[in-house]
């Protein structure tokens, strides 16, 4: 394909003495229709020397790299979101527009790559027609051609270059075909062989003739249709204030009407493309042959069949997680567990070795054993985003979504809160919507995930009978699968309610494009998930850190000189006792956690927590699981004196059953247990998912306000539940 663009390089001036070749770097920003083979693309031209970060000002991704286009020629590739056309509605979308329209201070693009699905070529020109209108150097990527020659579609790959005017190349990423072709396309085209066509796609002129010639009177530079776009979006743009009220000035004496421009441009647009489509593309069928996609969908979207399949699919996704994730995870804990004690023996015995093993290895262990979830689950996704099934997934989700503020894409991530909220608030970006987006960050923690699981288990363990119906049913099975069915009805009830509180104004469109199945592309899936997991480590990894390291401290020291005579009588007491070692060792680490600041706190909250039905050891065990839930059972266990490992977890479960409080009464009965359950169920108990929601949102009014009305929620629920139970 590529050597008739050289041939062809006569019908335009050759010209290679640019500006920013001087550099020997471009700027080259990808774009096209959702679903079009784009991110496949950027990531086959990038491969791993690729970054994420966020666009400045909204919560979207930014995904760029680095390729070499030939001799003393590098660029700098950035992804923008997809769209499907220059008339933004969405956040994401307004990121291309500002970009293509020249109006963002921070990414600018001297080329275009316009990646476009050759199967659906026709809804995709009518983009890559206004993209030629800005008059801005493009190529044109074609993909799918694969799935357009099943489909009987020949397109003239000569003549629709020549009806547009750019360079078209054909290529297929997944099998690394035509990528050379479209790199040398792409540097023909930066330096200059090939302009952007003189001609305009359609008489962009007539659609406001008197406005267009003013307003390129005050910036000649631009092309016609940008010259448009100046006068329907110029408010949005980064224009000074005298341009923007001779601009405006333009609009009000014109009479210029938005929509009827829109109008009209689009039917243009679509009466010249449907020219093109008759003379570049035939179909050799009469009859469009049926694919084995619509034959699957039949199955998938059935409305019975569909949801018992989706229901399959997810059980195995999260069973898959828990499986392949909890030998990773094993080794993780087994690593930084064999590294502290490594640290202890050879450190000498001081604060600063305290605080290295507790505060900084144990920090880390909390941030690194979330990685292998946060990769299995992303990469579980994309695969099933891969093949086209995540799209049905919110197609078949939606209309009961919707009902409650969210939409179907808000599914699966509030499902991957069964694993992990951390992971599933970062999978939210894919939900257009502003409101929806939020109402999904908001209810995603209240799903029960599997941190909460050694709280349950235990407490489980320790007020429910070991009763079974019909001789196979377990009570206690059913008490957890009860907390699991409850998180989901809460919130579902939060989200209801939350929506009419957030002022947003945003309208939500749920239009979804049903992609074809397509086999997953290995690659884009280790890739992803290597994104993933740095986002987090070194991202929400650096305010874990702090607030860890800020437990240590509260946990590690207290109040006046409460440490000191904690240490000076026990050392007198294994003194004189020195065969109860171990038993007073383990006496001494209560009691100096009940005279830390921890222990401190959780006295000064235990009339606040009493009609919970807790006393001051749940009280702390509240306050130093709040790194995460996991660690009430350790903390449980340093309270009375018990190891923590496999082991002792029965006698764990013993003392904590005999226990007792002053008055003698027992402290775990069904009303504690049940109170304290759906305490866990409910209440913000995560530092790391604070972290990423503030990250995500981008402020810490939400990660507040979602602390305080978790707390709140968990409180009420509770106390309920207690003081109806004793």
């Amino acid at each position: 394909m590529f050597p008739k663009f050289v041939n062809a390089a006569s019908r335009f001036a050759p010209t290679f003495a640019l500006a920013f070749m001087a550099t020997n770097k471009i700027h080259i920003a990808l774009v096209g229709n959702p679903n079009s083979g784009k991110t496949s693309l950027f990531n086959t031209l990038t491969g791993l020397n690729q970054k994420v970060g966020n666009f400045p000002g909204v919560t979207v991704d930014k995904k760029t790299g680095e390729i070499n286009l030939g001799p003393h020629l590098n660029a700098h590739l950035i992804d923008l979101p997809g769209s499907y056309s220059l008339y933004p509605r969405r956040a994401d979308e307004w990121v291309s527009y500002r970009v293509l329209m020249n109006q963002d201070t921070d990414v600018k693009a001297d080329v275009v790559v316009i990646v476009a699905d050759a199967s659906t070529l026709k809804r995709n020109l009518l983009f890559v027609s206004q993209l030629i209108d800005l008059k801005i150097p493009a190529v044109l990527a074609l993909t799918m051609m694969d799935v357009a020659r099943k489909k009987d579609i020949i397109i003239d790959l000569n003549g629709l270059e020549r009806e547009l005017g750019i360079p078209v190349v054909p290529v297929n990423p997944r099998k690394n075909k035509g990528i050379d072709a479209l790199k040398k396309a792409v540097e023909a085209t930066a330096r200059q062989q090939y302009r952007p066509p003189a001609f305009d796609f359609i008489p962009n002129k007539n659609l406001a003739p008197d406005a267009v010639t003013e307003v390129k009177e005050l910036l000649p530079a631009l092309s016609d249709y940008a010259a448009i776009h100046h006068l329907i979006n110029h408010e949005s743009f980064l224009l000074n204030d005298e341009l923007q009220e001779k601009i405006e000035a333009i609009e009000q004496k014109n009479k210029v009407q938005h929509t009827r421009i829109q109008a009209e441009e689009i039917m243009q647009r679509y009466q010249r493309i449907k020219q093109i489509v008759q003379t570049t593309i035939t179909e050799e069928s009469p009859v469009k042959k049926q694919l084995i996609a619509e034959k699957l969908d039949r199955v998938l979207l059935h409305r019975f069949w569909g949801y018992a399949i989706l229901l399959f699919v997810l059980f195995l996704l999260f069973q898959s997680i828990f499986w392949i994730a909890q030998y990773p995870m094993d080794l993780i804990e087994l690593f930084f567990m064999k590294a502290s004690n490594w640290f202890s023996g050879w450190m000498p015995d001081s604060w600063l070795t305290d605080l290295f093993i507790n505060g900084v290895l144990a920090g880390l262990s909390g941030i690194f054993v979330f990685v292998p979830q946060i990769m299995i689950l992303f990469g579980l996704i994309t695969i099933l985003e891969e093949t086209g099934y995540m799209a049905r997934i919110g197609f078949l989700t939606d209309k009961i979504m919707r009902k409650v503020g969210l939409n179907g894409k808000s599914v699966m991530p509030m499902i991957s809160g069964f694993a992990c909220a951390v992971p599933a608030i970062m999978s939210v970006r894919n939900i257009e919507n502003q409101k929806e987006r939020l109402l999904t960050i908001l209810v995603t923690p209240l799903m029960s995930c599997s941190a909460r699981l050694p709280v349950y288990t235990i407490l489980i363990a320790l007020v429910i009978p070991k009763t079974y119906y019909l001789g196979f049913l377990s009570l206690q099975g059913l008490v957890m699968m009860g907390l699991y069915v409850f998180s989901v009805l809460i919130a579902l009830l939060v989200s209801y309610v939350a929506k009419r509180f957030i002022k947003l104004k945003e309208k939500s469109f749920f239009i979804l494009e049903l992609p074809l199945y397509r086999h997953p592309r290995y690659k884009n899936v280790l890739i992803t998930m290597v994104e993933k997991a740095k986002i987090f480590v070194f991202d929400a990894g650096k305010i874990i850190m702090v607030i860890s390291l800020l437990l240590w401290a509260l946990s590690s020291y207290g109040p006046g000189n409460r440490i000191e005579k904690v240490n000076s009588e026990y050392a007198q007491r294994i003194a004189a006792n020195p065969s109860e070692t171990d038993v007073l060792e383990k006496e001494k680490q209560t009691a100096l956690l009940q005279n830390s600041y921890a222990g401190v706190m959780g006295q000064y909250i235990e009339p606040v927590i009493e009609p919970l039905g807790y006393d001051w050891k749940i009280g702390i065990a509240i306050i130093t699981s709040f790194a995460a839930r996991e660690v009430f059972v350790g903390t449980m266990a340093t309270l009375y004196s018990v190891d923590s490992d496999g082991e002792d977890e029965q006698t764990l479960r013993q003392k904590m059953h005999s226990a007792v409080r002053a008055d003698g009464s027992k402290v775990y009965t069904l009303a504690t247990g049940v109170s304290l359950m759906i305490f866990y169920l409910l209440a913000m108990q995560c530092m790391s998912t604070l972290a990423i929601v503030k990250r995500e949102t981008r402020s810490w009014k939400w990660p507040v306000i979602q602390l305080l009305y978790m707390t709140g929620l968990a409180y009420i629920l509770s106390l309920i539940a207690y003081q109806l139970l004793k």
